[in-house]
């Protein structure tokens, strides 16, 4: 009887156990895809998370946007991405934001616009946007010129 019920409890164990699926999930199959330059599956997987509000999906469909990886470039399109991304706090999506209107791609041409979206990276420890903003600083575009601000940002950055 004792083995009897050391048997039952073990398969009840057992049987609520799962075992891992074959395939890692859609943003993993997607990470993949993209590592061998299948850009469209990879869009196809990402695309419904990014819709579903995964910021990480957001950002990387704007990258592939950006830089025109299995889509028409698109600098537009890509802000659209990086903002939504942005607005869920992504550092990286901030500071494609601030490069965006830094070089005037998909939207127009403000630095002070540029400034706000690197501070909001830069403060997340994003040490790019830490040391764009540091030049910002030191330029004087869309802020005042302020050497002390710039040597913070460029530590920081260091």
């Amino acid at each position: 009887m004792r083995n009897f019920l050391r048997t039952t409890l073990l398969a009840c164990v057992l049987s609520l156990c799962t075992v891992a699926p074959g395939s890692a999930g859609p943003y993993e199959d997607g990470a993949s895809a993209y590592k061998r330059g299948d850009y469209a599956t990879a869009l196809r997987l990402w695309r419904p998370l990014a819709e579903e509000g995964n910021a990480t999906a957001q950002y990387l469909i704007g990258h592939m946007y950006d830089l025109g990886l299995g889509v028409p470039q698109d600098y537009a399109v890509a802000v659209e991405w990086f903002r939504k991304a942005a607005d869920l706090s992504l550092a990286q999506a901030q500071y494609k934001l601030g490069v965006s209107y830094a070089k005037g791609r998909g939207v127009s041409q403000d630095d002070a616009v540029a400034v706000e979206w690197y501070r909001k990276a830069a403060q997340q420890g994003h040490a790019s946007a830490q040391f764009k903003l540091g030049v910002k600083y030191a330029k004087g575009q869309g802020v005042p010129q302020d050497y002390t601000a710039a040597h913070k940002w460029f530590n920081l950055a260091a």
